[in-house]
């Protein structure tokens, strides 16, 4: 088996990983580091969070849990005491490591400023206590920054996105009259999930093209959540709601391609890919029910990893026939997997041969040290979670992809099995007979991943997405008959003083 390349890591991963030692000795408050973007008022976020690497006090970064209790505290108010704002702040997640997540959700917001005191004990920790001044606008507050190249440099936007560029090289112009003319026909008849979109002076309007559209309430959300924040370009797209990408043209053929939005590419299309809905939902939805987010799968990653147990697992639907060979070689070879159906949909005369295996919490998935990723109808949308956790994920050859696959590599961030799983026993058995390169490949696409899917860059991506599209784009965009007002959230909290100043389009 290959071993394992090492490569210059990323900041925030040299950021976790810059020291070794004893992780036995006190945590030292002061010398402990506090970052992230949580700590800026201007950085607008469903659920605002930041990060504690626990240091002790001979200036080595801890590398695992503090023993006993976690001390960290963090305590987050209105710096005036006239404002009385609700504010949400669970205790720190423990990501099991020797760094901390911090989150808290803002349900008003306060013109003043906040404190952020962050204590280990009764002593504080880092800079703290954090002075947020004001004002700090709350998720809801429709108060969108006019200039975007601001917000992108307050959010750290990466430059460039490899995927966004290799989206659009089959696009250099987007010619509006060939799609007006052409997406209707060919993807909006009664079984399509097409929805049309005109953004126009920061407005969001729409309309539904086919039958089965329901799913736009996850692109209407994430994109008036954006107009909430900044001042997005005018432009006009087509959404595709459905799990497979649609324009399967090539840039050769005449007429060519047409750059449908999808959440899910495949290596035979050329849709422009977003993030799923199902992150981008999560992340919208943080702290407020959802179990598996891109924030809280981080401190719920199981048992260390000495403790897991040493076999490969599987739980899902029946929605694909990989899925069906995976619990027939699990009934042959117990001691290697654990896989089970929960759902049977596609297969339903399958499930007296092979069973139904019971519900299980995703965050007990990681009481195991392997994770096979299979794909459903497309690619699985479980696998940013995978890589979240401290598990080895074991990874399907796959044509479709996410939005952030092209920055992840084979044996460096995950083990390939092949597409019919034919070499998956023998890959379980090589990574039982190889478990310190195999945590070693764990921690480093763990760490890849949380960079890679922090909330604030997925924002930056739908951004940079809109962005490139617009400037394509040959002709302006109009609201088409039939296209309504997508209304921001009727919500008591969407009230809120606005300190920036509303330009209109011809103002700026």
């Amino acid at each position: 088996m290959r071993r394992l390349a090492r490569v210059p890591l990323l900041p925030l991963q040299l950021t976790l990983l810059l020291a070794t030692g004893a992780p036995e000795a006190p945590v030292s408050a002061p010398r402990s580091l506090v970052w992230g973007p949580g700590l800026q008022a201007a950085v607008v976020l469903p659920v605002r969070y930041f990060y504690l690497q626990a240091v002790n006090s001979e200036g080595q970064n801890l590398t695992r849990s503090p023993p006993g209790q976690t001390l960290f505290k963090v305590v987050v108010k209105s710096l005036s005491p006239k404002e009385l704002v609700r504010i949400h702040v669970p205790k720190p997640l423990d990501r099991n490591d020797g760094t901390f997540l911090v989150r808290y959700r803002m349900y008003e917001t306060v013109n003043e400023g906040l404190k952020i005191e962050i204590l280990y004990g009764n002593e504080h920790v880092a800079q703290s206590p954090y002075i947020l001044k004001g004002p700090v606008y709350h998720e809801y507050c429709e108060c969108p920054e006019q200039d975007p190249q601001a917000w992108q440099r307050t959010l750290s936007c990466p430059t460039q996105e490899p995927q966004i560029e290799e989206d659009f090289a089959s696009f250099p112009s987007i010619n509006l009259q060939q799609m007006l003319k052409e997406v209707p026909k060919r993807f909006g008849d009664e079984r399509g999930a097409v929805v049309h979109y005109t953004i126009l002076n920061n407005r969001i309007y729409r309309r539904s093209l086919g039958k089965y559209t329901d799913f736009k309430m996850f692109s209407d959300e994430i994109l008036l959540s954006l107009a909430r924040k900044v001042f997005l370009p005018d432009l006009e797209f087509y959404i595709n709601l459905g799990d497979w990408p649609l324009e399967h043209r090539k840039v050769s053929d005449i007429p060519g391609p047409i750059p449908i939005i999808s959440w899910c590419g495949s290596l035979d299309s050329r849709d422009v890919i977003l993030p799923t809905y199902d992150i981008t939902h999560s992340t919208l939805e943080a702290m407020r029910g959802v179990t598996n987010d891109l924030l809280s799968i981080q401190g719920n990653t199981g048992p260390s990893w000495i403790n897991k147990t040493e076999k490969a697992f599987f739980r899902g639907r029946d929605s694909r026939e990989e899925r069906l060979q995976l619990v027939q070689l699990s009934k042959e070879n117990p001691q290697l997997l654990d896989a089970g159906i929960t759902g049977y949909f596609f297969f339903q005369e399958k499930e007296k041969e092979l069973g139904k295996a019971k519900l299980m919490g995703f965050f007990d998935f990681f009481k195991y040290k392997y994770q096979v990723n299979v794909d459903g109808t497309v690619a699985a949308y479980r696998y940013p979670y995978l890589m979240l956790g401290d598990s080895l994920v074991l990874k399907q050859d796959s044509p479709y992809y996410e939005h952030f696959y092209v920055a992840l590599r084979p044996w460096k961030h995950y083990v390939p099995i092949k597409r019919n799983l034919s070499d998956l026993l023998e890959k379980i058995k090589w990574a039982k007979e190889n478990d310190e390169e195999v945590k070693k490949i764990a921690k480093e696409g763990q760490l890849t991943a949380r960079d890679l899917l922090q909330p604030h860059r997925l924002y930056c991506y739908y951004y940079s997405v809109l962005q490139k599209y617009a400037e394509r784009q040959s002709s302006k965009p109009e609201i088409r008959d039939g296209m309504e007002l997508v209304p921001q959230p009727d919500d008591n909290t969407s009230i809120c003083r606005c300190h920036r100043k509303r330009l209109s389009r011809e103002e700026l």
